[in-house]
């Protein structure tokens, strides 16, 4: 099958790519805007055939029409809901505008491939104190202008999938595992270990808020859940994706420590005006296993030991 993937050097699009590799004989094309592959990802140089786009309408024209792709996979955006409220126009304009104008590439070009948008889990927003168990059916109420984007952006594949282009949704909630930016706690804390385990930083690791439950899924399960919906997802339909229980982001700092070749204290500074924003919400995610079977399979242990292996990895320089 000839798939694009948008945003396949990020977090989300690296692994899918590796899993779409691994399932069978695939001609796969990504979308960056470097054209360049991130060290974590230069195996598969030699397996995907990588393309730089700014993202405008005729850089994306000009490549769906000459790829002519049989599935795509969008994950080209703006990823970081905390510091999106400095910046609300950007990510907009990148989560919204961007996915207009590559569906409107894609009705251009008279292929009609099947095509996995991924939205968010914090569409739903959050409930402080008590838990918000979120279906494809619960109000909307965004706390971010990433969220804001990304329901706007459904509203783009809403409108398109009503002219026949066949679009499916995924609202993901919180995804961890190797590779993803220390920008979040899981990689944070990693990397913080790796660096103690290394004599690069003293044996404290700092953090904030650990008191907020998350519904945490590796995202090596998340893509196999993105794949299964791809093959059996109806068009036009939202699914949830997620573990579908929470843990507290103390919970995933004690079983990050626990791996740990060495002994750490903790410095937890809470920070009144982020903990505004922390949620205890976990996703349903009955339509999904109705739909396709899936549940998570891997074990949340093991997930916390890769991600932490791969930072040791980074800060070695391997």
């Amino acid at each position: 099958m000839r798939i694009v993937i948008a945003g396949i050097t990020g977090f989300v699009g690296g692994h899918t790519a590796e899993a779409l590799l691994a399932e069978g004989p695939h001609e796969l094309h990504g979308l960056s805007r470097t054209g360049q592959w991130p060290p974590g990802l230069s195996h598969l140089a030699d397996r995907v055939r990588l393309h730089a786009t700014d993202y405008s309408p005729q850089s994306l024209k000009g490549l769906i029409g000459a790829i002519r792709p049989e599935s795509v996979w969008h994950f080209a955006g703006y990823a970081n809901p905390s510091r999106s409220k400095l910046e609300p126009e950007v990510v907009r304009a990148a989560n919204v505008g961007v996915t207009r104008d590559l569906f409107e590439a894609i009705v251009a070009s008279g292929c009609r491939p099947r095509v996995l948008f991924t939205s968010t889990g914090l569409v739903y927003g959050s409930v402080e104190g008590s838990e918000l168990v979120c279906s494809e059916t619960t109000p909307f109420h965004p706390r971010t202008p990433y969220a804001e984007s990304k329901i706007e952006a459904e509203q783009v594949c809403v409108e398109i999938a009503a002219e026949g282009l066949e679009v499916i949704r995924v609202r993901s909630f919180n995804q961890i595992g190797p590779r993803q930016s220390a920008d979040y706690a899981a990689a944070s804390f990693a990397r913080q270990i790796a660096r103690i385990e290394s004599g690069q930083q003293p044996p404290v690791l700092r953090t904030g808020d650990l008191c907020s439950q998350r519904d945490l899924t590796d995202i090596r399960d998340l893509v196999r859940a993105y794949i299964s919906l791809m093959d059996r997802g109806a068009p036009g339909e939202a699914y949830n994706a997620g573990s579908g229980s929470t843990r507290s982001i103390r919970e995933l700092l004690q079983g990050m420590v626990a791996h740990s070749t060495v002994g750490i204290a903790v410095e937890e500074n809470s920070d009144p005006l982020h903990r505004a924003d922390t949620s205890v919400s976990r996703a349903d995610i009955r339509k999904l296993q109705a739909a396709t079977q899936w549940s998570p399979q891997i074990a949340f242990s093991q997930t916390l030991l890769d991600i932490l292996n791969g930072w040791r990895a980074a800060v070695r320089g391997g």
